[in-house]
């Protein structure tokens, strides 16, 4: 039976060592709290860190704990050294990821250690899925600590559906591509079926990132990549709302909270937070201090909370953090502060979930003003602990909650001014309004909890693979290899029409950086040294810049300019059409012009052709302009033999009378073969296909609609199946 494998950085119980002895916590908060209930009720493993070191434990210990995780907790351990976790959690995920993720780019560190940890790491992760991931299983990773093992679970495990969940923003793509590693990145999220964010900001800044640094299109939130459909969605994160509106025990409350329940005689204002610069803490008290100065009136008769939940104390910057945030509250305290009124009571401590309900009903108001935060909990969490409705929430717009709880009261954190505007607003906000704006936004934490949450991700998941499994796609050649050797095996003459750019090789920015590598020149020497083959390499460019490449080569057959020039091995070029070139004069002006509109497109002057690339462009200016190009040529050419050409980021202009499939049709039909293979990447090469045999294997790279037959991932795969044939045919 399939079930669902949960993967985080952290599991949601700690392993402590107490004296001999090892105890278990759950843990409070976040992820951890939100699908515990999900987790406990689903058919589910949850795989992470246990957070003790490795190298602190015995054989036996570490048996122990997996024994006891997997019976009482359907937990599953992964092991990491203090070493491993020093350089993959608090150096890269916490130097690297979290402060370029959080708009904060000048304290982002780039070290190359840190990175080779965050490889290993993710690996040794995998390595752990590996021993319990089964056919049909659904995995489900969570946040950035993770995000290169989307691709090495999909990799090995084409058949399993794998979800991932970014819990933190997506930076916009200007600020994404400062990261060194931005490539590896995002293709490591791309092994996922579906990625989600928390809002449709993050989604918009992933998707522009995605084409403008890997050049991939999307459509309707789905990407084309490679072999795959990869769905991109907002899933904003909900909590136990009967946990927190519900009745609860307050047996054990600590002193500082039953001070809280008895101070009647001041309005409160509550902050909890953990200690991070992202969450403007000390922005925060020098907006209550402007608060107080603008408006003295409240002066003793309201009280901030302020609670910091330690977090990162060991490394430098937090520790300047936190004496930051005691120096300003000393400082405000002796500014505006009586004998008998304490504007600030800082608590620097964790609550337990009780007594965290607790400050929430008894706060007038909850002052949540991160400078960037994903989503943020404790915004809903205290909104859901007032049933009374009582309550108001300030909440910054850069908090991803903002885009939910809009009828709350939302700040500018950067503007001291701003926040301060918006805690008198909450303060002196009447009843009939604050229960109005309460009542809309309870009736959707009710409605979209985080098991609803939950369930809405994972339903997608299925969804979207399921739909990819069974779209009207070509399957992999892959699948069908054995018969494509054996064909191959046992043809005695063989014709093998291959597309060069896109298809044996990968794409450059300028064209004529995509010269042929060594190995591909090793490998057409194999294939043309058999005296079976013929090979006929097909291209969009002059026969010059063929005849330059592959003068070393002989054997090969040549289709330049799209089908225009014929070269083999026994006759130089011909025409298979005669052509002129008059009306380049009036074309290339329109093409120059609009490419110096699009700053990082070049016109490309082939013997009989015009080509506009546009690879180097802003993907999000490309479509604009190509239309409004496309256009103008249209009605240009409409009434000549001349048409528009689409290829992988290029639009050509050339006569209508060539295309690579009637050259592939005139060298079938000069001789009987008893195998016929056809392979491309883009919309030209579907010429190539139509021109087959029903009997020939035509192989498309990519996923874009097409009439071949099959499919193959990259051109890097092209290779690895023509390396196979070759060796095929020496075993024959």
């Amino acid at each position: 039976m399939s079930k669902i494998i949960i993967v985080s950085n952290r599991l949601p119980v700690t392993v402590k060592r107490n004296g001999k002895n090892l105890e278990y916590i759950e843990s409070i908060g976040g992820l951890s709290t939100g699908l515990k209930k999900f987790h406990e009720e689903a058919d589910s493993l949850w795989l992470g860190w246990p957070g003790i070191p490795d190298d602190t434990l015995t054989s036996r210990e570490k048996r122990s704990i997996e024994k006891t995780l997997k019976e009482k907790y359907k937990c599953l351990p992964v092991f990491l050294t203090q070493e491993e976790v020093n350089k993959y959690y608090f150096g890269f995920c916490n130097n690297t990821i979290w402060p370029l993720f959080h708009y904060f780019s000048s304290k982002t560190e780039y070290d190359v250690e840190n990175w080779e940890a965050y490889n290993h790491v993710n690996g040794m992760f995998y390595e752990k899925i590996k021993s319990v991931i089964e056919k049909k299983d659904t995995v489900w990773v969570h946040d950035y600590q993770l995000m290169l093992l989307p691709e090495i679970i999909k990799r090995h495990n084409p058949s399993v559906a794998v979800g991932f969940f970014l819990h933190i923003p997506f930076p916009s793509a200007e600020l994404f591509r400062q990261l060194v590693w931005r490539e590896e990145i995002l293709k490591g999220l791309l092994g996922a079926d579906l990625i989600g964010f928390h809002t449709y900001d993050y989604v918009r800044h992933f998707l522009s990132s995605t084409r403008r640094i890997l050049g991939l299109d999307d459509v309707l939130n789905v990407i084309n990549y490679e072999d795959r459909y990869v769905k991109v969605d907002s899933f904003p994160m909900g909590i136990d709302y009967k946990l927190f509106a519900g009745e609860y025990e307050d047996a054990n409350l600590g002193p500082e909270v039953l001070e809280i329940k008895r101070n009647k005689n001041t309005k409160t204002i509550l902050s909890i937070d953990r200690l991070d610069y992202t969450k403007g803490i000390p922005q925060r008290i020098r907006a209550y201090n402007t608060f107080l100065r603008l408006y003295p009136q409240y002066k003793g008769k309201v009280r901030l909370n302020l609670i910091v939940a330690p977090s990162r104390t060991e490394i430098e910057n937090y520790d300047l953090l936190l004496r930051e945030i005691r120096e300003l509250v000393s400082e405000t305290n002796g500014t505006f502060g009586t004998l008998n009124w304490m504007p600030v009571w800082f608590l620097f401590k964790s609550f337990s979930q009780a007594e965290m309900i607790t400050f929430y009903r008894n706060a007038d108001v909850l002052l949540v003003t991160p400078l960037r935060d994903g989503m943020n909990l404790i915004a809903k969490e205290y909104v859901a602990a007032r049933p009374d409705y009582e309550g108001m929430l300030v909440l910054s717009e850069t908090a991803g909650a903002a885009s939910e709880l809009s009828e709350a009261v939302i700040v500018n954190a950067n503007d001291c001014e701003s926040v301060a505007r918006g805690i008198k607003t909450a303060l002196d906000m009447p009843s009939d309004e604050k229960m109005a704006r309460n009542q809309i936004m309870h009736k959707r934490l009710k409605r979209y909890t985080v098991e609803v949450w939950a369930e809405d991700f994972l339903k997608q998941l299925r969804e979207t693979f399921e739909d990819a499994s069974d779209a009207a796609i070509p399957k992999p050649i892959e699948i069908r290899s054995d018969n494509l050797e054996k064909a191959y095996r046992n043809g005695k003459k063989r014709i093998l029409f291959l597309d060069y750019d896109g298809t044996l090789v990968g794409f450059k920015a300028i064209p004529e950086q995509a010269k042929p590598d060594d190995e591909l020149k090793a490998l057409l020497r194999e294939l043309t040294a058999d005296s079976n083959n013929t090979i006929v390499l097909i291209s969009g460019r002059d026969p010059k810049i063929l005849d330059g490449w592959f003068a070393d080569i002989s054997g090969l057959n040549f289709v330049a300019s799209h089908g225009l020039w014929l070269k083999t091995p026994t006759q130089n070029w011909v025409m298979t059409a005669a052509l002129d070139n008059g009306w380049k004069e009036s074309i290339r002006p329109i093409l120059e012009h609009y490419a110096d509109r699009m700053p990082g497109a070049l016109v490309e002057e082939k013997e009989y052709a015009l080509s506009l690339h546009y690879r180097r462009c802003n993907p999000d200016m490309v479509g604009m302009k190509i239309n409004e190009l496309k256009e103008t040529l249209v009605s240009m050419v409409k009434s000549s033999s001349l048409m528009l050409q689409e290829g992988s980021k290029v639009l050509e202009i050339k006569d209508s009378r060539v295309n690579k499939g009637i050259t592939t049709k005139l060298l079938i039909d000069q001789q009987h073969y008893d195998f016929i293979l056809g392979a491309g990447d883009d919309l030209t090469d579907e010429d190539i296909f139509r021109a087959l045999p029903k009997t020939a294997f035509s192989i498309k790279i990519g996923l874009a609609k097409t009439t071949a037959g099959y499919r193959t991932k990259s051109w890097q795969t092209m290779r690895k199946m023509l390396k196979k044939l070759v060796e095929s045919g020496k075993n024959q």
